[in-house]
């Protein structure tokens, strides 16, 4: 058996996704963003959390998937990724499991239309339940993350 790896389950366009429990700080119920202009169309803007300023980015726009209107299952999760911290706005956040490493495969070349350089592999959960893992460096590519940060400054 492999490491036990606790993951946060949330949902994008009918598929499970899930992140690292130790790279999420909250998750949050959608709240008003601002937008900031000159950036990317899947950067929604910025939202202040508690004094602090987080951009906000729509995971279903960067994956190329088809945008959609927030709903009351919508949430933000508040990420942190090289001292910065980002939202991900998901259809919905539904869990926190553990899985064992040992059950995470490489991912293949597009699941859902989204690339794997995004993917850090799917994990296998019982019979017919598989869990995209986020590889959280790629989402943040290195460009994006210079834009965010200046977004805070």
């Amino acid at each position: 058996m492999g490491e036990e790896l606790k993951v946060i389950v949330f949902a994008l366009a009918n598929e499970e996704y899930g992140i690292e429990v130790d790279k999420v700080r909250t998750i949050e119920r959608m709240t008003p963003i601002t937008r900031v202009p000159k950036t990317p169309a899947f950067i929604k803007g910025v939202i202040n959390l508690r004094g602090v300023v987080v951009p906000v980015l729509d995971l279903r726009g960067r994956f190329g998937l088809s945008e959609s209107e927030p709903t009351d299952n919508s949430r933000i999760i508040i990420v942190a990724v090289n001292d910065l911290e980002v939202g991900f706005i998901v259809d919905s956040a539904n869990d926190v499991i553990d899985i064992d490493t040992d059950s995470i495969d490489s991912p293949p070349e597009v699941i859902g239309g989204i690339k794997a350089k995004y993917l850090r592999g799917v994990a296998k959960l019982g019979e017919n339940r598989l869990l995209i893992m986020l590889n959280l460096a790629e989402v943040l590519n290195k460009n994006e993350i210079i834009q965010l940060e200046q977004l805070e400054d």
